[in-house]
């Protein structure tokens, strides 16, 4: 499927040069912040807890901060989850204290602040089995808070989740570099995993700049990036491959051209539709989404970039060639070895 078909190449490798310059600096800036500033791992990584509450009404945000402050906890993290009602509180681990004991002063200090006073409640789950409930509740009896949920993550839990996910990066770009170099030959494996590993590292960068939090979540996007610019590399490759066999004429400059320029339509196609499914969870998907999609709204817009600009231009600059893709044609013997 085709909207539009271009007739006439577009000289991409003639500037490659200067797309390869930009991409360099950029790379080179996303390290700088990486190094001076760090990443914002969320207590997934750093251990610590997670509190889901619900308040019959819009919460209070500021004041939730203002109670947490005063318990100690500076610049705590207050957001929304899904609905205005719902709040996500993420507290990082407190000295001398579990985190069931943090987790309780925590919900009774927020449950003063409201006027209420937190008591247990049996409740009725989904298959019919009691279900304990902490609870807020005015003179009343009514709820004016409820907690959700607890979970809480050790420091030695979250040293073994990055480790993990170091470790799967690790695997997801030696598993790239094998497919990558059978498939094709390894100057574009080399070409392709440099331009996928600069997707990685500019989406670092962001969430470094900005001091994004980076949880899990965020690394499964860029295991997922990874994933789909080695897709959009793979579509160009093979684009080049099949140019080199038909059009013997063409010089590799050209032949990187044309199998870039016969891919933009599809390439519109294909990202325009993906990024509008990730902008629908930028924008809808909530909190809990919220840094998933913007990592994945990163990684698609330079993977694109990268493919075309990265990946091409430094597969070219290895020196490929028509050889190395095409393997020459033996002449038949019709003699059957006699001679004549």
């Amino acid at each position: 499927m085709e909207f539009f078909k271009i007739k006439r190449d577009i000289p991409f490798m003639r500037n490659a040069l200067i797309f390869n310059a930009i991409s360099a600096l950029t790379f080179v800036a996303a390290v700088f912040f990486l190094v001076t500033k760090g990443l914002h791992f969320s207590v997934e990584f750093t251990g610590g807890t997670v509190m889901e509450l619900r308040y019959p009404h819009a919460a209070d945000q500021e004041k939730i901060r203002a109670g947490l402050t005063q318990l100690g906890y500076a610049q705590p993290e207050v957001t929304s989850f899904g609905t205005a009602n719902d709040v996500l509180l993420r507290l990082p681990v407190r000295k001398g204290k579990t985190d069931v004991a943090a987790s309780n002063v925590v919900f009774n200090t927020l449950c003063a602040g409201e006027g209420g006073t937190s008591k247990q409640v049996q409740l009725i789950g989904a298959k019919g089995e009691p279900v304990a409930h902490t609870s807020c509740v005015n003179a009343a009896g009514s709820e004016l808070v409820g907690l959700q949920r607890v979970d809480s993550v050790g420091a030695q839990v979250g040293d073994e989740l990055a480790t993990n996910g170091l470790n799967a990066l690790i695997m997801v770009v030696i598993g790239v570099m094998i497919y990558l170099a059978v498939r094709f030959e390894w100057k574009f494996a080399v070409a392709a995993i440099i331009a996928n590993l600069h997707d990685v590292v500019i989406i670092l960068g962001f969430f470094a700049f900005f001091q994004w939090e980076f949880s899990l979540t965020v690394l499964a996007a860029i295991l997922a990036v990874l994933g789909y610019s080695v897709n959009e590399s793979v579509v160009i490759f093979d684009r080049i491959r099949e140019t080199f066999r038909k059009e013997r004429k063409l010089s590799v400059t050209q032949v990187i051209d044309h199998a870039i320029t016969s891919t933009i339509s599809r390439t519109i196609i294909t990202h325009g539709c993906t990024e509008m499914m990730v902008l629908s969870m930028l924008f809808f998907g909530g909190e809990a989404l919220h840094y998933f999609a913007i990592a994945l709204t990163i990684g698609i817009l330079f993977g694109i970039y990268s493919s075309v600009f990265v990946a091409a231009a430094i597969a070219m600059w290895l020196g490929v060639k028509r050889e190395d893709l095409v393997k020459p044609v033996k002449e038949r013997d019709d003699t059957g070895g006699a001679v004549v």
